[in-house]
């Protein structure tokens, strides 16, 4: 007996438009003061992280897509036509995500990228590094990576380091260690292990999740990409108020970690971060495996 398989969910018109129109009403919420700024030449210290480092444009976050296994209805004259990894739908007119073309082109990255979500997902949080990978990134150096002052001066930063057990987990942290602090740390991190040392605790994990939903393209229903933005956007102010950096001007209040109460503070948000992180990771995990 052959099995047919259902037809995938088609979304009237005026269902997806309405979903897009609030999907890119919600990203100039999310961008506005970014762009606002660029367009002045205005750094930020904090808010400036997610478009440079992860070098995602605002444009990427406006674009909405509705993941795969969806067709949108008389979608066919719609501008997105035209864009890659749509195909025509089963229902006339419709179009939708073309699912098989991309994994056929980007299985490789998408097989990681599910190997990292689920290693990472699988693994018991650490609540104990204290963010101290933003002060050993400037531990013992004359010259920052931010223009931005030391909170406690460098003498008194680089002790901070030296009383303190480095215990990062992240490559992408690690690599921008200091060569002083770099053999402080409790393992030297590699890139091809990263996927062994990945750990839901992490803030740098939680960031990443942003990247990974880009890379996993229009695969990725585009509230679920903001959610994953929203995310990484509430994880980097925590980053940089735990960090040495004296971010008072900009109107941030310092996460102390070298008390104890400062300690407590980043734990309970880390914790926090941590959930939210772990139920996005789960949905991410199931747009990576198809």
């Amino acid at each position: 007996m052959t099995l047919i398989a259902p037809a995938p969910p088609v979304l009237p018109e005026e269902v997806w438009r309405e979903r897009e129109a609030a999907h890119q009403h919600r990203a100039r919420d999310l961008t506005s003061a970014h762009r606002a700024r660029a367009a002045r030449g205005e750094p930020h210290p904090v808010e400036d992280f997610l478009f440079t480092y992860y070098s995602y444009k605002p444009a990427v976050l406006h674009r909405w897509h509705p993941g795969a296994g969806v067709e949108l209805a008389d979608a066919a004259s719609d501008g997105r036509a035209a864009w890659r990894w749509y195909r025509p739908g089963t229902a006339p007119g419709s179009l939708a995500v073309d699912a098989a073309a991309l994994r056929a082109e980007r299985g490789a990255l998408l097989d990681n990228i599910g190997r990292i979500l689920r290693a990472t997902a699988g693994r018991a949080p650490g609540f104990g590094c204290f963010g101290l990978h933003e002060w050993a990134m400037v531990y013992r150096q004359a010259e920052h990576r931010h223009p931005v002052p030391l909170r406690l001066g460098q003498d008194a930063t680089d002790a901070v380091v030296e009383a303190h057990d480095l215990r990062c987990t992240h490559f992408d942290a690690f690599r921008f260690f200091t060569p002083e602090a770099v053999p402080r740390n409790r393992e030297a991190l590699t890139r091809d292990r990263q996927p062994e040392r990945e750990q839901p605790g992490c803030l740098h994990a939680g960031m990443d999740l942003y990247k990974w939903a880009v890379k996993l393209g229009p695969l990725v229903p585009g509230e679920l990409l903001l959610d994953a933005f929203e995310l990484a956007r509430d994880i980097r102010v925590l980053d940089m108020r735990a960090s040495p950096y004296d971010l008072s001007d900009w109107g941030y209040a310092a996460v102390a970690i070298e008390t104890p109460e400062g300690k407590a503070q980043y734990v309970r948000a880390q914790r926090g971060f941590a959930e939210r992180g772990q139920l996005l990771r789960e949905r991410l995990r199931g747009v990576a495996a198809g």
